[in-house]
Parts: C-alpha cells; sequence; structure tokens
C-alpha cells in the first residue's frame, strides 16, 4: 500500500483521478481512510493509505460471448 500527501483544496474524486486515473475508485480511497471520511476538502499534509486495486476491465462482447472468452485466457 502507498501513500498520498494532500495538498490544499485536494478532494476524493480529485485524489481518485490523480492516483488511479480516474475518479471510480473513490471508495478505495474511502475505505482504506476511514477516519477522514468526514472531510471533503482537505488541507494540505494529511497523510492517505492508497491501497492497490484491480484493474476494471471492460469488454464489449455480449454476455454469452464473455464466459467464453474468459475460459480461453
Amino acid at each position: 500500500m502507498s501513500t498520498y500527501t494532500t495538498m490544499q483544496g485536494d478532494t476524493w474524486d480529485a485524489i481518485a483521478y490523480k492516483v488511479y486515473g480516474s475518479c471510480s475508485y473513490v471508495g478505495y480511497l474511502l475505505n482504506a481512510n476511514q477516519h477522514y471520511s468526514d472531510i471533503f476538502i482537505f488541507p494540505a499534509g494529511i497523510v492517505l493509505n492508497v491501497p492497490e486495486v484491480e484493474e476494471e476491465t471492460v469488454s464489449t462482447l455480449p454476455p454469452w460471448k464473455q464466459e467464453a472468452n474468459e475460459e480461453d485466457e
């Protein structure tokens, strides 16, 4: 697990975008830093835990082909 030190004005979604490249990972940050969950806009200098996450994959295949494709991997 790595860490991120906040800058004045950081928000949860902005931090998620900076460290993961997507705002959709905010939940991972919140779960790893529950004691800061009441903060919406951060001051500078708070050290947050940044958990490792698996990349989400999006398939354009229809559901009946996705299962067959996963078996091939």
